[in-house]
């Protein structure tokens, strides 16, 4: 169990007057055009509250903890996550707060706000009130919270040709998508369901093995987020005891990061905050990649349990960060 910290930052808003006093300020005509679709489902509605929260020390030993869940798809934000559970929904940030929500790009960032416009308002209300929310601090992680945000659409991004998309949706090729074909991807929710968001900025620019430095830039993102996400979860309604954190290959594409480390980090960092993790994993060939992660992980720490010991470990079998996928 990790301790109780203050949130560096703390706010509450009523979710139609936020998205009223600070609509989303989108830019792309696709992204548009998604907006005005999910905005027809209904008033917006239930209290959103943001928190913005400092770097955590990990406990040096690790816990008994749980198999990660690993699954071959994109993240489904399932409706009822169970009477005692929180579950919560990793953004793969920008170091600033959904930093490139209002253009046409269509990253995994940029996707969850898509299909939760009402974060576009949050981001906008932050910026209005004399700042704007940093995923970091320049120093070390600020990971931020966000629970009770409706997700009012489906935006299904993987190619289909059978549906009439040829190629994929995602990244750069959001933009240059027909219209029409971007409207016949995207489902509105009706009525719309309630996720928890966890934004955590990925370590970026490394370049050949990972570094016991980068190891534990890694660590502490995942570590901070996931512990402030059991924290936040604790005083949600129902007061559940479990937090699970839905995730996937985070870090791993415009910042090429080692696609098996991440997920060993990911899953250490949940066993040490106490958390359970849902691995989606985009395809099958991703699902055989995480799972061997995961198994890796576990045979590591069948054998040891020291925190330090296992950064000397990962840092020993020099694994290397890769290639930016270009979006």
């Amino acid at each position: 169990m990790t301790l109780a910290v203050e949130p560096l930052d703390r706010a509450a808003f009523d979710a139609a007057d936020l998205v009223r006093d600070f609509p989303p300020q989108w830019l792309g005509r696709n992204k548009r055009a998604v907006w005005e679709l999910s905005s027809q489902g209904g008033p917006f509605a239930g209290a959103i509250e943001y928190a913005r929260w400092p770097a955590r020390a990990w406990p040096p030993e690790v816990p008994p903890g749980q198999t990660p869940v690993v699954k071959a798809g994109v993240f489904d934000y399932p409706a009822d996550a169970g009477p005692d559970t929180a579950a919560w929904h990793l953004n793969f940030a920008d170091p600033l707060l959904f930093g490139f929500y209002a253009g046409d790009l269509m990253a995994q960032d940029e996707l969850q706000v898509a299909e939760h416009p009402a974060l576009g308002s949050l981001r906008e209300a932050l910026s209005a009130r004399g700042g704007t929310a940093h995923t970091t601090d320049g120093r070390g992680p600020t990971p931020i919270t966000v629970t009770g945000v409706q997700r009012r659409c489906e935006i299904r991004t993987q190619a289909d040709p059978a549906a009439g998309r040829p190629a994929s949706l995602y990244g750069n090729a959001f933009s240059r998508a027909p219209l029409q074909q971007v409207l016949a991807a995207t489902r509105r929710l009706e009525p719309p369901t309630l996720s928890n968001i966890l934004a955590l900025a990925a370590p970026d620019g490394g370049f050949g093995p990972y570094t016991a430095k980068d190891i534990r830039g890694v660590l502490a993102t995942a570590y901070s987020g996931f512990a402030a996400a059991a924290q936040e979860g604790a005083k949600l309604p129902g007061r559940p005891a479990r937090t699970v954190v839905h995730t996937g290959f985070w870090g791993c594409g415009a910042f090429g990061g080692n696609r098996t480390l991440m997920t060993i980090l990911q899953a250490l960092a949940a066993d040490l905050a106490g958390a359970a993790l849902v691995f989606h994993a985009v395809d099958s060939q991703g699902a055989q990649v995480a799972g061997q992660g995961c198994e890796t992980y576990r045979q590591l720490r069948a054998k040891e349990s020291g925190v330090d010991r296992l950064i000397r470990i990962l840092e020993a079998r020099q694994y290397e960060w890769g290639e930016p996928d270009g979006n």
